[in-house]
Order: C-alpha cells, then structure tokens, then sequence
C-alpha cells in the first residue's frame, strides 16, 4: 500500500497511457486504413472493384458509383461468384466502416489478399467529394 501512495503519479501515468491506447479502437479508427483518394488510386490505377456491404435498402439510398451490393450477411458465399479474380484489389464500403472491416476480415479468409475497407465508410466518401449515385 506504501508504494501505491509513494507513486500514485507513475500508476496515474500507466493508466492514462492505457486509455489512449484504447480510445482510438472504441471511436472505431481501427475500421479501416484506406482513405477515399487511396481508394479512387486503386480503381483508377488496379482496377479495383468496389463493393458495399450494406443492406439492399441503405445501397438503395446512395452507394459509390459502380459499387456492387453484397450485404453482408450473403458476403461470403457471394464474393467468389461475384469477384471471380483473387489478385484484384478490393475496396469494401458500408455506412461506417465497421462492416467492411468485417467483410475485410472474410475477404481475406476467402484468399482475397487485396481487400480493403474504406475507413469512415460513405460518409468519408461522400465528406471527399466524390460521387455517389442511387439505385
């Protein structure tokens, strides 16, 4: 108890340090690492395909240009019929970010070593400028 009182500052330390390691995670930075111009550089340069992993209903409200519609939950069984190439690259976009950064993960798991969600989601792209379409 004697040392938790001699170095309260150092304990105090340790865990503000922790909290900074963990706020970003919580806010939700870890859904995604790709930026909308990194993106429009994958599609423009790689041929990327860009695929939204929201609901039939929130694609029908607004989507990337040329996006395809894989929601989700139908996206493993769906993405090698769809995307038959595992050496392009990916670009995975839901309203967010947090489901691409779920469909990454199954991407991935399925051989797609290139996917790619877009973090912020289509609110990230569409705060860019760039175009976005409805159905």
């Amino acid at each position: 108890m004697k040392f938790i009182i001699d170095n309260w500052y150092l304990i105090l330390i340790a865990l503000a340090s922790g909290v900074m390691l963990v706020l970003p995670m919580l806010r939700g930075a870890g859904a995604g690492t790709l930026t909308a111009a990194e993106a429009v550089q994958l599609i423009n340069r790689q041929k990327a395909v860009v695929i939204d992993v929201c609901e039939p209903d929130e694609y029908a409200a607004g989507h990337a240009n040329g996006a395809k519609n894989l929601p989700l939950g139908q996206f493993e069984e769906k993405l090698p019929a769809t995307v038959k190439n595992k050496a392009l690259p990916l670009v995975l976009i839901c309203a967010k970010g947090g489901r691409a950064a779920r469909a990454e993960a199954i991407a991935r798991k399925l051989g797609y070593e290139k996917a790619q969600a877009l973090a912020g989601g289509l609110k990230a792209w569409r705060d860019a400028g760039m175009p976005v379409e409805k159905a």
